[in-house]
């Protein structure tokens, strides 16, 4: 399964995006204010617990969150974080890096996150095939 997340909007501390699951639109996403520098370590940009993380190719696996205490989508080998998820939130304050599934979206929030977390993770654990997620950001050309 392939998922393809591209930011474009950014405003404040926040950053929203559109998630396609195999090409076909499934949900807005939230996440922290973009401040990755193309280029440059990671160590250079990131303010923990603000930040979204860099653009790539990640696997998506779903393991147990100790801090959510189910299990959660969890990013793979994000460069320079770690315990990146997918998980229901609304603003910018309900994610440390984390990808933030809405049905809808203002400039800074998403809403009806969990309805669209539930139909996203519906999807993951139904499939037996390799989950990848790629990001793109509004200011970056494939």
């Amino acid at each position: 399964m392939e998922l393809f997340l591209k930011s474009y909007h950014s405003i404040g501390q926040t950053t929203l995006g559109k998630l396609y699951r195999d090409g076909a639109f499934e949900c807005y996403i939230l996440e922290d204010v973009v401040r990755e520098i193309p280029g440059k370590p990671v160590s250079d940009w990131k303010v923990p617990g603000k930040t979204a993380i860099p653009a790539g190719r990640y696997k998506v696996v779903i393991t147990f969150s100790n801090r959510f205490k189910k299990p959660l989508p969890l990013l793979v080998d994000v460069p320079g974080f770690s315990g990146v998820r997918i998980h229901p939130g609304n603003t910018h304050q309900d994610t440390e890096g984390c990808l933030l599934p809405g049905t809808s979206c203002t400039a800074t929030n998403v809403r009806g996150s969990r309805q669209a977390f539930t139909r996203l993770m519906a999807a993951l654990t139904a499939t037996t095939e390799d989950v990848w997620l790629t990001i793109e950001r509004a200011d970056q050309h494939s």
